[in-house]
């Protein structure tokens, strides 16, 4: 199952990758404390300040353009930017199995209800 989400920007590509891949900006926004090593194959680690942490494996880094991150967890998430006239559109698609199965029984409660 994937979850795509788009959102627009009026900030250029630079800007917006930066805020995406700077472990110190990461942390005016995401989470609590972020360790980031952007190089394919690098570890990255995220920290929130009621304990919850994650892990992740890098797969790919386009500078600019396209990060993806493996989850310790089974999951994947994707992120894409593209300059448009006014800014940069940001695509996130996220993918795990967990989602197929949650939308699954979700679906079947609506279809019992």
């Amino acid at each position: 199952m994937e979850v795509v989400r788009e959102t627009l920007f009026e900030s250029g590509t630079d800007e917006v990758w930066s805020a995406l891949t700077e472990p110190e900006r990461l942390e005016e926004w995401f989470a609590t404390e972020v360790e980031l090593e952007l190089v394919e194959g690098g570890r990255a680690s995220f920290r929130w300040g009621n304990g919850e942490s994650r892990e992740a494996v890098v797969q790919e880094v386009e500078e600019e353009r396209r990060l993806a991150l493996t989850w310790d967890d089974g999951g994947e998430v994707v992120l894409e930017l593209e300059a448009i006239p006014d800014g940069t559109l940001l695509r996130v698609t996220e993918t795990h199995p967990e989602f197929a199965t949650a939308l699954a029984l979700h679906a079947s409660a609506l279809c019992l209800a």
